[in-house]
C-alpha cells in the first residue's frame, strides 16, 4: 500500500486486508482508522456513515466477483453451460473469500446513498448488473419466469455454499479430507468435484433437466 495514496482509497485497502484476514467482526471503525494511520474522525471525509464504508470494501469484493464472472463467459457458452460455471465460480468464490463474501450479501451492514456523488460506482452499480446477467441466462434456458427462477437459484447456490463452508455437506456426502484445518478449508480442494455436482444439481433442478 502506497504512502501517499489518496486516504479514501487507503481506508478501502485497510478494510480489504481486514475483513479478508480477519472477518467481518474486524471491520471498525476505529481499527480501520488505526490501521490506516489516521485519526478514528478521519473517514467522516469521505464516509459519513460506517455502513458507507462498509459497502465501499463490499464493492472491491463484487468487483472481483464481478472479473471472475467474465472469465467464466470466455467462449461465449452456450447459456446452461455459462450458467453452470457461474454456479462454479460463485461457490468456489465464497470459500475462498469467506470474510469479503459474508460482508457482500448483509445488506443490512451496507448503504451506499450517503457517499458523495464523486464514490462512484455505488454498490448497487455493481450488484444489481451481476444479477441481471444470471437473469439474461435464465431466460436463454427458456425459465417462464426468469427473474424469480434466477432468484431460486442464487438462493440455491448461496445455500450450497454455506452448507459446505458450515460443513453440513462434506458430512453428509462423507468428505473428510485427513488434511482439512480447522475452518474446514481443506473440504473446499478434496471434495471439489462433489462440490461442483452439487452446484450442478442445483442449475438443473431450477432449469428443468436438460433437453427435456
Amino acid at each position: 500500500m502506497e504512502s501517499d495514496a489518496p486516504l479514501r482509497e487507503r481506508l478501502i485497502d485497510v478494510g480489504v486486508e481486514l475483513v479478508t484476514s480477519e472477518g467481518t467482526g474486524s471491520l471498525g471503525l476505529r481499527e480501520i482508522a488505526r490501521r490506516a494511520g489516521v485519526s478514528h474522525g478521519a473517514p467522516r471525509r469521505y464516509f459519513p456513515t460506517h455502513q458507507s464504508l462498509l459497502s465501499a470494501i463490499a464493492g472491491r469484493g463484487f468487483a472481483d466477483l464481478g472479473a471472475r464472472f467474465g472469465a467464466a463467459g470466455a467462449g461465449e457458452p452456450a447459456p446452461r453451460e455459462h450458467v453452470r460455471a457461474l454456479g462454479r465460480v460463485y461457490v468456489g468464490y465464497a470459500l475462498e473469500q469467506r470474510g469479503m463474501f459474508e460482508l457482500m450479501f448483509r445488506h443490512d451492514l451496507l448503504d451506499s446513498t450517503g457517499q458523495e456523488p464523486s464514490a462512484a460506482p455505488r454498490l448497487r452499480e455493481r450488484t444489481l448488473p451481476l444479477f441481471a446477467l444470471l437473469t439474461r441466462l435464465v431466460a436463454g434456458c427458456g425459465a417462464d419466469r426468469p427473474g424469480v427462477t434466477a432468484a431460486a437459484l442464487w438462493a440455491g447456490l448461496h445455500g450450497a455454499a454455506q452448507l459446505w463452508d458450515y460443513g453440513g455437506l462434506p458430512l453428509v456426502l462423507g468428505v473428510h479430507p485427513a488434511g482439512a484445518d480447522a475452518d474446514g478449508a481443506g473440504a473446499a480442494a478434496d471434495g471439489r468435484p462433489l462440490l461442483d455436482a452439487v452446484v450442478d444439481a442445483v442449475v438443473d433442478a431450477h432449469l428443468g433437466a436438460e433437453g427435456a
